[in-house]
């Protein structure tokens, strides 16, 4: 069982995590959600189209324009406070790895920290424990936040995802954090070149079968545009089908730019894995 803020998502359960960028130069959408407006009608679309969290950041993965934590905490704390008095039963998540911005916006109503670098800052997963919030441990193989991985080598990668996800979660349930609300992240990407990202996909089992529930982040990454030789705006088919081989491995958390195209992917593999039943029924039985 997974309970992040007001809900509860059994094991088998598939979560969405919409993405909702609060940058002027974010590498999917070039800003289109930096204003509030647009924002809050994307966070109205996507929990229309079956988002159960929603995955808010204050700062471009990659590098850019430096943003200190008092400019994460203006995009990010008073966005979380709306979100939060318009949908009171969303899962309100902050893409952040500094502690600063994590106590800003626990007091705005946040219910999950997404620490995407790593554990950079190990007082982030303090202020979960002292906030009750859940948190997200991911490997992003010890790169500095907001830099590129450059000729990075593993001799098991999988290995080394396991040994760093799996401390982190340790590490935060030690410290109080609740162990139903952790998740652990293969970081694709993060730390990662292509080859690398595809193997973290090809063994994603080897992360399910820890029993700690398992968050992918694919969403029209660099790894499905270099496999299929796509730009960013041409990489659905390709995340979708990443979306589906995580699905029968066993993730269950996905963070996705595509919402309704997302929910119909593991929807499907829901129902063939027999979790689900079909919405109808009617051939062949009239």
């Amino acid at each position: 069982m997974l309970r992040l803020g007001r809900r509860e998502f059994d094991t088998h359960e598939a979560v969405i995590m919409a993405i909702v960028n609060r940058t002027p130069d974010s590498f999917y959408d070039q800003g289109a959600t930096f204003r509030d407006e647009p924002a809050l009608d994307r966070v109205e679309q996507a929990v229309a189209e079956g988002a159960a969290v929603i995955d808010i950041g204050g700062v471009k993965a990659g590098p850019g324009e430096h943003v200190d934590a008092a400019e994460e905490v203006r995009r990010t704390a008073g966005f979380v406070a709306e979100v939060r008095r318009r949908h009171p039963d969303v899962v309100i998540s902050v893409d952040t790895w500094r502690h600063e911005v994590g106590e800003a916006v626990c007091e705005a109503g946040a219910d999950l920290l997404n620490d995407a670098w790593g554990g950079v800052d190990p007082r982030l997963a303090e202020v979960a424990a002292r906030y009750d919030v859940g948190l997200v441990c991911t490997h992003a193989g010890g790169v500095e936040p907001r830099t590129r991985p450059h000729r990075i080598t593993y001799d098991d990668v999988m290995a080394d995802i396991l040994r760093v996800t799996v401390g982190l979660a340790e590490r935060a349930a030690a410290l109080g954090v609740r162990r139903d609300a952790i998740l652990i992240d293969p970081g694709h990407d993060f730390g990662k070149n292509t080859r690398h990202s595809l193997e973290a996909t090809r063994r994603l089992a080897e992360m399910t079968d820890t029993g700690w529930p398992v968050l992918v982040s694919l969403s029209n990454k660099d790894f499905v545009g270099e496999t299929l030789d796509k730009p960013v705006k041409e990489r659905l088919l390709g995340t979708l089908a990443t979306t589906a081989v995580s699905a029968w491995l066993g993730a269950q958390v996905y963070r996705v730019h595509e919402v309704a195209e997302t929910r119909q992917v593991l929807d499907m593999v829901r129902t063939i894995q027999g979790h689900r039943p079909p919405a109808v029924a009617r051939r062949g039985l009239a």
